[in-house]
């Protein structure tokens, strides 16, 4: 084998909307109000493999806005990116598929977002920027943390404490 064949390659082979989807309840009565919106937003990213050296990439938005207590709109988008990763080290992969690729996709979900709020007839929410790495971090200290849990039946009461046998 030659050294170019252990050469990591990294390259993007498609960015594309996955999801898109907006709900406005209380429309059109909503638009009458003077309030601004108070807005929620909530992330997640996912990765899988789809081949060998081939993997998608999601970031997942919700936006919730409301005024008081009636929903103003709910917006929820999924963007998503086909990479292809080579010769990459198992342990940068995985940040590779959690940071680096997120990076690449979430401008391009942000815009979708920002496009699909005007569309519906509000003022454009403008998404801030994302420490992707933060992200990971708090996610592995999570599931770090819930492998440290004893086990038990999974289930959770109402309370969020453990279900006891």
């Amino acid at each position: 084998m030659s050294d170019q064949n252990q050469q990591p390659i990294f390259q993007i082979q498609r960015v594309y909307l996955k999801d898109l989807s907006l709900e406005q309840p209380n429309s059109p009565a909503i638009f009458l109000e003077q309030e601004s919106p108070n807005i929620e937003v909530a992330v997640d990213v996912g990765a899988e493999a789809l081949a060998e050296t081939i993997f998608e990439s999601t970031v997942t938005i919700t936006v919730t806005a409301k005024i008081k207590d009636k929903v103003a709109f709910l917006v929820e988008g999924k963007q998503a990116g086909i990479f292809e990763a080579a010769n990459i080290p198992p342990e940068q992969l995985d940040p590779l598929l959690g940071i680096g690729c997120p990076n690449i996709i979430y401008p391009y979900l942000r815009a979708n977002i920002a496009d699909m709020v005007t569309r519906a007839g509000f003022p454009p929410v403008h998404l801030a920027e994302i420490n992707f790495e933060a992200f990971y971090q708090q996610r592995l200290q999570a599931m770090a943390e819930q492998q440290q849990q004893p086990e038990g039946s999974g289930l959770v009461m109402p309370d969020g404490t453990a279900a006891k046998h």
